[in-house]
């Protein structure tokens, strides 16, 4: 036994009875994380109506929306554009010759999955797509809750869960919104990573590729971890099969990360449609301009200081230096090493492609989601006032993040 699982079983005598106790440790483990999981989403849905009912007209609804067309705004109906009428073969152009935003940049796999159930059910697009992303939701806890057990104690791997369920975007989890779906897939994998399974990879590999755009994110962390396991190969034997299946998977992942932009250049004939696409959303900001990597972050920082903070540029190159050097000490800490060197490698590699494409802004919330596996670092603390005071740290936060960026003020400058 760890000294982390010493430190929760003194805990758990000190807080229960032994009758209590013993009916715990018979629980299923799933049993309690859908347990998790449907109080967390119970807690959302009364944050959610509560907005709703002070939801004035807006451009997707009229005021007071029920909580499914609620639950549908921002880009949700761009997937329910998707759904509907599918993509479009011509892009639309502006006046100063710039590609417009446009159903391009939003992955099929999650309106097509919507659509197709909606034919077979006969609901309508907001319950279907809200109750798709539930569903795939709660797939996604308990495979996380499953991802971490490989390598932490199940105290911890449980509490991780609950501050997953419960962290500042888990929202999204009954949104009209593709996360759900992705952040099942990609537990599936790095699961099935963990576990050496590489041609069970392929297929959630490529549905996620197709739900949101990290194809690439995921070939860079495949490439990361075929490369440490040839290194250590002489403690750790990397037979040839194995070398064989993790490069398979490892270019699938990459030409899967780029199915997407080439199947919008082949149907609207533009070859940078979906990039020229991407980059319309944050012409808002910068106004028209080209796709650079690692350049954007640096945009924005003259951006948000120079002209929305009305601050020197250099303290925003010094605040993005801190930020960058902090979450690589991190990396290297007792708590994050706990997770192992696979979860390790997607949370860098991850990272590296936030900052490569990534222009940040308000919606930088909802794409740190898929570092969702550093929760496991954050749940190892033992001590109950730390537990607690996640929790509602995790609630406080989910609220500000709905009043921020999910509640529509007019002229709204903080999509999700």
């Amino acid at each position: 036994m760890t000294d982390l699982d010493l430190g929760h079983a003194a805990t758990r005598r000190r807080l229960f009875p032994a009758g209590i106790r013993l009916r715990y440790r018979l629980t299923p483990w799933w049993v309690k994380v859908i347990v998790v999981y449907l109080l967390a989403r119970l807690v959302t849905t009364v944050m959610l109506v509560v907005l709703a009912g002070v939801q004035g007209p807006n451009p997707w609804t009229g005021a007071q929306p029920g909580y499914f067309d609620y639950a549908s705004i921002w880009d949700g109906r761009w997937y329910d554009i998707v759904a509907e009428a599918g993509y479009p073969k011509t892009l639309p152009i502006g006046a100063d010759g710039s590609v417009q935003q446009n159903p391009w940049a939003f992955l099929p796999a999650y309106p097509f999955l919507v659509r197709a159930i909606m034919t077979v059910t006969f609901l309508p697009w907001s319950p279907t797509a809200v109750l798709v992303s539930f569903g795939f939701g709660l797939g996604a806890a308990l495979l996380f809750h499953r991802l971490l057990a490989l390598r932490l104690p199940a105290s911890v791997s449980l509490f991780a869960t609950v501050l997953f369920c419960a962290g500042p975007t888990s929202p999204l989890f009954q949104l009209a919104y593709a996360e759900s779906m992705y952040l099942f897939f990609l537990m599936l994998a790095l699961y099935l990573l963990m576990r050496r399974r590489y041609w069970w990879m392929l297929a959630p590999i490529v549905m996620m590729a197709l739900t949101r755009p990290s194809g690439l994110a995921f070939a860079l962390a495949m490439g990361f971890h075929v490369v440490y396991r040839w290194v250590v190969r002489r403690r750790d034997p990397f037979t040839v099969r194995e070398r064989v299946a993790s490069v398979v998977v490892t270019v699938v992942s990459g030409l899967a990360g780029l199915a997407w932009p080439a199947v919008a250049g082949w149907v609207t004939g533009v070859p940078d449609a979906y990039i020229a696409t991407e980059l319309s959303w944050r012409s808002d900001y910068i106004g028209p301009s080209h796709l650079l990597p690692f350049a954007p972050w640096f945009q924005a920082v003259d951006w948000w200081f120079s002209v929305w903070l009305r601050l020197p540029p250099w303290l925003g190159y010094l605040t993005l230096v801190l930020i960058l050097a902090l979450f690589a000490m991190w990396m290297f800490t007792p708590s994050v090493r706990r997770l192992g060197v696979d979860l390790r490698f997607w949370l860098v590699a991850y990272a590296l492609y936030l900052l490569a494409v990534f222009f940040p802004q308000s919606s930088t919330f909802r794409l740190l989601a898929p570092m969702a596996p550093l929760a496991g670092a954050l749940a190892q603390p033992t001590s109950r006032v730390y537990r607690v005071a996640a929790v509602v740290a995790c609630l406080v936060l989910q609220w500000a993040w709905l009043l921020l960026c999910w509640g529509v003020d007019g002229a709204d400058w903080s999509p999700p």
